[in-house]
């Protein structure tokens, strides 16, 4: 079961405070190029942030730069035409090559007139991109903790990489933290489940998750995802005060395989939020089930189920031994329904990572010839002989007979 992050590496935090505020700072932090950039810093907008784009053909040469206004009114993604009047200098204000700039993945700031379209993003002309001496990286994504010392921990996606993250983040006490109106907020504000788009660096530890210091964070106050840990899955068996759910655990935590409590505190609802009860929750239906962090150590887990959202469709059941077979390609197996010497109730199986697939023992998954199953597969199949269908649920019986026991 996928656990939240409950406890932070003291030696870590104690590093991280003993870094200068400076070695974080994202604004600031090199003096104005010259008088010209001065000038524009006061009078024009402008965006911070690194180039993902660049388009060089016979309608022109423009960039793409991505990060955050300078100013609450100010693109935090636009693209820019480079004319031969756009000045590209470093904090010295020495002229820098803009290949330079995109294959090192510099910083700039990039300053540009006010006309620019009502496009997203919005589209202008640059006047002068600034490159910056320190670099940041961000990241967006879900607030899955606020610590007690009022660090953030951060899931997401690396804004400039594309990949999934997950850091740990200390509000610097100068710290810029916006809404989704750009409206300041006080960092006591910011509560888990809430989205986020956080700037930070240039110094990140090489701690699991990592650790660095922010100054600079937009914050969604207005939607909070749900972080309650549950399975997807199905029914699986059910009596009078529990049911067995299989399944795929949920982004913010869970187990595939869980016997929940299902009592008057329970909350049953439909889809549409309508409420049910008890009554509706029956073997093979599709279930969102939801629970507390705190789990028996049994096999399956026990625990009590706080909310479960029964869904209109009901996979389907049946048993059988798994049987060599050509037309069963890669990544699909073939199904002797009932064991027997009958064909025309076999079914083709596909089996993907989505499919839970429950051993004898141990977390050998491979499904082998001669193997009897249980599988709940899904409603939708082709009417072809055999029918293919995907596959649910596999578990795996002890009454087999497989190649590889042989």
């Amino acid at each position: 079961m996928n656990k939240p992050f409950k406890v932070l590496a003291t030696a870590t935090i104690l590093a991280m405070a003993a870094l200068p505020t400076a070695a974080f700072a994202q604004q600031g932090v090199a003096t104005p190029v010259n008088e010209t950039a001065i000038t524009q810093a006061k009078v024009v907008p402008g965006t911070m942030g690194k180039i993902t784009d660049f388009v060089n053909d016979n309608t022109g040469k423009f960039i793409t730069v991505t990060g955050r206004g300078l100013a609450a009114t100010d693109q935090s993604e636009i693209i820019l035409s480079i004319t031969k009047d756009t000045k590209i200098v470093d904090a010295k204000g020495q002229t820098v090559a803009l290949k330079s700039i995109i294959d090192d993945k510099k910083v700039v700031k990039a300053f540009y007139g006010p006309n620019i379209t009502k496009s997203l993003p919005a589209r202008g002309t640059a006047l002068t991109l600034v490159v910056q001496d320190r670099d940041f990286s961000a990241i967006q994504g879900t607030v899955s903790e606020v610590t007690e010392d009022g660090s953030i921990f951060v899931k997401g996606t690396d804004l400039y990489g594309g990949y999934n993250d997950e850091i740990i983040l200390h509000l610097d006490p100068k710290a810029t933290i916006l809404d989704q109106n750009h409206k300041a907020i006080e960092a006591g504000g910011i509560k888990a489940g809430m989205s986020v788009e956080a700037f930070y660096g240039p110094a990140v530890t090489m701690s699991l998750p990592a650790q660095s210091t922010t100054n600079y964070l937009v914050v969604n106050t207005d939607e909070i995802a749900d972080l309650t840990p549950g399975t997807s899955g199905i029914i699986t068996s059910k009596n009078e005060k529990t049911i067995t759910v299989i399944g795929n655990p949920m982004e913010h935590g869970g187990t595939n395989y869980v016997m929940l409590h299902v009592d008057k505190d329970t909350v049953i609802v439909d889809e549409n939020g309508a409420l049910l009860t008890a009554d509706a929750l029956k073997e093979n239906s599709y279930i969102d089930a939801f629970y507390g962090n705190v789990m028996a150590m049994s096999y399956p887990g026990q625990t009590h189920a706080d909310k479960i959202v029964v869904k209109e469709a009901q996979a389907v059941k049946a048993e059988g031994t798994i049987t060599n077979s050509e037309r069963a390609g890669e990544g699909r197996v073939y199904l002797n329904v009932g064991s027997d010497d009958k064909t025309e109730n076999d079914i083709i199986l596909n089996i993907s990572d989505k499919t839970v697939i429950l051993p004898l023992a141990g977390d050998d998954t491979e499904l082998k010839d001669g193997m009897k199953v249980v599988v709940y597969h899904s409603p939708i199949m082709t009417k072809s002989l055999p029918g293919i269908t995907n596959a649910e649920i596999v578990i795996v019986t002890p009454d087999n007979n497989t190649v590889a026991a042989q």
